[in-house]
């Protein structure tokens, strides 16, 4: 899957994250079809009122799996507190049993950037394209000469 970077006033690039929650104590909650509909519904909701993007959603029965693309002003920290307060809020007014919870979701999280480079290429990138006038054009690795990033030229 090929993402296209996002250009706003001052900035390109961009901000996509495969996050990872759980229910607190790991309870599964969602075994039921119903149950995970309304979460998905309500994480799905979260994203469209906030400007983020869902490429992939899986509710488990006591986990999230979420790949999502943020606002460039979006912090990983302040999307998850929005996907978990909020969905909390929404599936405790949706279902009365979880009212009696004190929390719906573990305080952990798991986060991961996303891009469409390994971490090699970016760190001989960086280590090779500042420096380029101390190395011949024909001492650089052939993936220099393929492509260049198409968003700065």
């Amino acid at each position: 899957m090929e993402f296209d970077l996002n250009h706003s006033n001052h900035a390109v690039g961009q901000n996509c994250y495969h996050l990872v929650w759980k229910t607190k104590y790991a309870e599964p909650i969602f075994n039921s079809t119903a149950y995970r509909k309304v979460c998905e519904g309500a994480l799905r909701q979260v994203a469209i009122n906030y400007g983020m993007t869902i490429y992939e959603l899986q509710v488990m029965p006591d986990h999230i799996h979420l790949f999502v693309e943020l606002p460039s002003t979006m912090s990983v920290s302040k999307a998850l507190q929005l996907f978990k307060g909020i969905s909390s809020r929404m599936l405790r007014r949706q279902f009365s049993f979880l009212q009696d919870c004190e929390n719906l979701w573990s305080p952990g999280k798991f986060f991961r950037s996303i891009g469409n480079v390994t971490s090699d290429v970016i760190q001989n990138y960086i280590r090779y394209s500042q420096g380029s006038y101390q190395i011949p054009d024909n001492k650089l690795p052939a993936y220099y000469h393929q492509k260049h990033l198409s968003a700065f030229a």
